[in-house]
């Protein structure tokens, strides 16, 4: 194991943090090419553009979430990703599905593929729940606003993936119709759900 006092405070780091970034050794005045020296020595691993773990460390189901809430803190989890995190879909999205602000840049990462929806206001903003996972903290829409969610942008994700959301967030009693209720008008999509409500009340 290397010795030398950046190393060492650098390994530490990532052993608490989980993902490092290299934006992170400003905190502990390690130069960046300590990364560089770790990682072509086996000490660290290179997840995407300026994100490194240690090897001991395997890749969580949420680590692709987590290196996307590392790069881009305003992001909100949100449609197909939200709805694997909750539990509530069968489908496994190859892409991790983030609302940012109207008006934000796609963000550009090497690793994992995003697709981006743009919210405004109480859109964006509420419903947000956090949950930490590697070491990070992850913002996820919670299960109504995400089953409201897919039913407004129905033509992104499919009629059939918003309903069978609907149908597993009452079954598994994960939100209430009130809950489901009040995302819906706050999305402008109450007479769109409220005959799929009625069905599976």
């Amino acid at each position: 194991m290397p010795t030398d006092t950046h190393t060492q405070r650098v390994l530490v780091l990532a052993s608490q943090k989980g993902l490092l970034r290299a934006s992170d050794l400003d905190g502990i005045r390690a130069p960046r090419v300590v990364l560089t020296r770790l990682t072509a020595a086996g000490h660290l691993e290179r997840v995407g553009r300026g994100l490194y773990r240690l090897p001991s460390q395997p890749g969580s189901e949420h680590e692709a979430l987590a290196a996307v809430a590392t790069k881009v803190p305003q992001a909100v989890f949100c449609l197909l990703t939200a709805l694997q995190f909750h539990e509530l879909t069968t489908q496994l999205p190859r892409d991790v599905w983030i609302a940012m602000p109207r008006g934000s840049h796609a963000p550009r990462l090497e690793y994992p593929p995003i697709k981006m929806v743009q919210m405004t206001g109480a859109a964006y903003s509420e419903g947000i729940e956090n949950f930490e996972r590697n070491g990070v903290m992850l913002r996820v829409y919670c299960a109504a606003k995400t089953v409201a969610d897919c039913f407004k942008h129905r033509n992104k994700v499919g009629l059939d993936v918003a309903l069978e959301a609907l149908k597993d967030v009452r079954a598994k009693r994960t939100a209430s119709a009130d809950d489901l209720w009040r995302y819906a008008k706050l999305d402008r999509m109450a007479n769109v759900m409220r005959p799929y409500m009625e069905a599976v009340a």
